[in-house]
């Protein structure tokens, strides 16, 4: 796909007589020396925009309450009437309900299948899944409070992961039961996949890697056989990214959190376990500063380290991120929120290896503090009002939700969630 583009991109230069400067060492766009000595000599790290750059493109297209975003206006639709005089159209005889349907999702009276929620022409069981998730059960976990924030969720077109901790039960032999208990969950309509562990090999559950490997295998193939079809995710970190090709960083980083080996972490990609891997960058603003080494600078270090192992080839990459939450309710100025933007939205999709951002919009310590990025019941905020300006990448923007603890209540919540974010995470207890 990447030396398909090259080529298309190449192609476009050439006809439109616009030459491409051959790589040189002086290049000042170069990001060479971010990467690690023993990156393979054919991979070339080139400034598509630089740091300055980038905030200049942020500025051109939020400034002014972003009229420039606006002015552009949509395309023009490529219609047919049908009614008009000349026009030839043909005459499907179609069935269907005249309605749009979500991908893979069951088409009208499809009573079976995949994915389907069947009537039962007979009396209980009636199996859903080829695990055994009945109908009685999806029924259940339709009436949980995740069930219903999912049936809520789904109405205003977010597109639904099931979040949840499946350590505990791995630990405690209970795996499979979790598994199907998250399925019965996954069935719910909008439901596209489920999110079985966070902060995987960082928060300190695991004593082994070995024993980190098997529990990510288990759980992956318990819920791929509980609910198949749906979507595998795990979120954790990747610090020793951030060091670039610092080797006295990577070495004391490796030391730090020996779990987090990338080989290993990448080998859940290659073997098909996780179809999304979320990286965290709560730690980039403090974990490097023995080496002088900036969030900014980390940030990129990272990203340039997943490009060139091609992890997005196995999985799609997310990154992640809290900082637009403070305690209360955020306080930023229209300036600093178009910055912080830039840093932790623009900066992760533009750098080409994170296909999507999870921010935090809400969440609660283990002291009962709230920290928000919205104002508080859902009072005007200036960071607000700058995130609901980011139409075109909505999709690309996830967020977490707790129905549990909701800020109002969860059709309100939802509703103005909605407004950011194309998708979300349903946290699961």
């Amino acid at each position: 796909m990447r030396l398909r583009q090259i080529f298309v991109i190449g192609l476009a230069l050439s006809l439109l007589g616009v030459g491409v400067p051959a790589w040189s060492e002086d290049d000042p766009r170069s990001c060479n020396d971010l990467m690690s000595e023993d990156a393979p000599a054919y991979v070339v790290c080139h400034w598509m925009a630089t740091p300055d750059e980038v905030d200049d493109i942020a500025n051109f297209w939020l400034g002014n309450d972003g009229q420039n975003m606006k002015d552009t206006g949509p395309m023009d639709d490529n219609v047919v009437d049908c009614t008009t005089s000349g026009e030839q159209c043909a005459d499907f005889d179609a069935e269907g309900d005249g309605e749009m349907h979500d991908g893979g999702a069951p088409g009208p009276d499809d009573g079976g299948g995949e994915g389907g929620t069947p009537e039962c022409e007979t009396a209980e069981p009636c199996f859903i899944g080829p695990d055994g998730i009945t109908q009685a059960q999806a029924k259940q976990a339709a009436e949980t409070p995740t069930g219903q924030a999912a049936k809520t969720a789904a109405a205003t077109g977010l597109r639904i992961w099931i979040d949840a901790e499946l350590a505990d039960d791995y630990r405690a032999g209970t795996l499979a039961a979790a598994a199907k208990k998250l399925a019965a969950l996954a069935v719910q309509p909008g439901v596209v996949g489920v999110r079985f562990s966070s902060q995987l090999g960082y928060d300190k559950d695991f004593e082994t890697a070995d024993d980190m490997d098997a529990f990510v295998a288990q759980a992956s193939a318990a819920l791929r056989q509980a609910a198949p079809g749906k979507k595998l995710a795990v979120h954790t970190l990747m610090p020793v990214f951030g060091c670039g090709a610092d080797e006295a960083c990577k070495t004391e980083i490796a030391k730090k959190y020996p779990l987090l080996d990338a080989d290993r972490v990448g080998a859940w990609l290659t073997k098909g376990l996780v179809d999304q891997l979320a990286l965290d960058s709560g730690h980039l603003a403090t974990e490097y500063t023995t080496w002088r080494i900036d969030a900014a600078t980390a940030q990129r270090n990272q990203w340039i380290q997943v490009r060139a192992r091609a992890w997005d080839a196995y999985a799609q990459i997310a990154a992640e991120d809290a900082g637009f939450t403070t305690p209360g309710t955020a306080q930023l100025t229209p300036e600093q929120a178009t910055t912080s933007i830039t840093d932790r939205i623009a900066a992760p999709l533009q750098n080409d290896a994170a296909e999507t951002v999870t921010l935090w919009s809400r969440w609660r310590d283990s002291q009962g503090q709230i920290s928000r990025a919205y104002g508080e019941k859902w009072a005007a905020n200036t960071t607000w009002d700058q995130l609901k300006k980011l139409t075109t990448i909505r999709p690309r923007l996830a967020t977490v939700y707790d129905p549990a603890t909701p800020e109002v209540d969860t059709t309100t919540d939802l509703k103005h969630l909605s407004e950011v974010f194309g998708q979300i995470y349903l946290h699961t207890a």
